[in-house]
């Protein structure tokens, strides 16, 4: 899947004052992936995509595109077309001019030309001659896209580019974005605070936490193996189990003794994490880690239910699982058995 990286961050590193925005990030992105810088406001994610974009210098390390260095070239020497949250278009220019704006060196019949192409991209054939007034919020974001194609950059940055939209336009665009940057194979580097967003369209995700990168993987790893406490909380859902102290591949938590995974690292206290659809309600009798729990709420979303629950032996201590609401009758009270798969288990120390 990944072929060469077309774009290569070494070891960034900026400070603000005496504040450190990046504390060393590398990452190295493939020609044609879609890669999404997430985390926290605040967290770095933004001011890297400006020190890719020349908009901020770096105090130390490198940026690649292909082969050329461009650590520090101006930002218009860098070939990338750029997508901000605020449109930025020009209010008193037509979407024509707008988006012609990028092209300067080509001739009229040529921009005019490269414009209908673009804007038959974005799915707004035939707006030329409206003003950026006339139009919704989304089709502003179309429009500042088809101004960031229009020059055939080999690189796409976007910063947060749905967060002014409400949610449903949101995702249709999500959907639209991510098609067209198929279609286009252009290398994509996207900013968002919101995981699913990110899920939604990542090759890869790096998530991001005060400077540093937690972790660098495709949407299911991050989802299924978090590197780091804050991956696990960050991403999804998640139960967390203190416990002290191990025995024979048991860790105990308060009254229980939870077995663990085979591979389960070797602190001898921390946390255990699980996600709520790998608990298992009503298992066989069988099973490993099971355990009398009482509901405490059940609520209903949709296609699952998500069930709030605490086990007889860990009181005060409550737990979410997911599951069919299919399977609700079936448990019959507010007395049940559960299991948390000790496969489904992760240690941290």
């Amino acid at each position: 899947m990944h072929h060469a990286a077309h774009l290569q961050v070494h070891d960034i590193h900026k400070r603000f004052g005496s504040f450190t925005a990046l504390d060393g990030v590398s990452l190295d992105i493939a020609e044609g992936e879609l890669v999404c810088l997430l985390g926290p406001s605040g967290c770095g994610k933004t001011t890297l995509l400006r020190c890719i974009a020349g908009l901020e210098r770096q105090d130390s390390g490198s940026l690649h595109i292909g082969p050329r260095d461009i650590s520090t070239l101006p930002p218009q020497a860098r070939d990338y077309g750029i997508l901000f949250q605020s449109y930025a278009l020009f209010p008193n220019l037509s979407v024509q001019q707008n988006i012609a704006y990028g092209l300067a060196g080509a001739n009229r019949d040529e921009a005019r030309q490269r414009v209908a192409e673009m804007l038959e991209l974005v799915g707004l054939a035939g707006s030329e001659k409206k003003f950026p007034g006339q139009l919704s919020g989304g089709q502003q974001q179309r429009v500042a896209l088809a101004r960031a194609l229009a020059p055939s950059p080999s690189l796409l940055l976007l910063d947060e580019p749905m967060s002014a939209l409400d949610a449903r336009v949101r995702e249709h665009l999500c959907t639209e974005l991510r098609q067209l940057q198929k279609r286009l194979g252009i290398t994509t580097l996207m900013v968002t605070h919101n995981q699913d967003e990110a899920m939604l369209m990542a090759d890869r995700i790096a998530v991001i936490n005060q400077g540093r990168v937690e972790q660098y993987g495709t949407p299911r790893e991050i989802y299924e193996s978090p590197a780091t406490p804050f991956v696990a909380e960050f991403v999804g859902q998640g139960n967390w189990l203190p416990f002290q102290g191990r025995q024979d591949g048991h860790a105990r938590v308060g009254e229980l003794s939870l077995r663990l995974p085979e591979a389960a690292g070797g602190a001898e206290q921390g946390r255990l994490f699980c996600r709520p659809e790998a608990i298992a309600i009503d298992p066989q009798q069988g099973d490993d880690n099971r355990f009398r729990a009482q509901v405490r709420e059940i609520t209903f979303l949709g296609n699952r239910c998500r069930l709030s629950f605490e086990l007889e032996q860990l009181p005060g201590h409550p737990l979410l699982a997911e599951l069919d609401p299919a399977l609700l009758p079936r448990l019959g009270g507010a007395d049940i058995w559960v299991a948390l798969p000790s496969r489904s288990l992760q240690v941290f120390a």
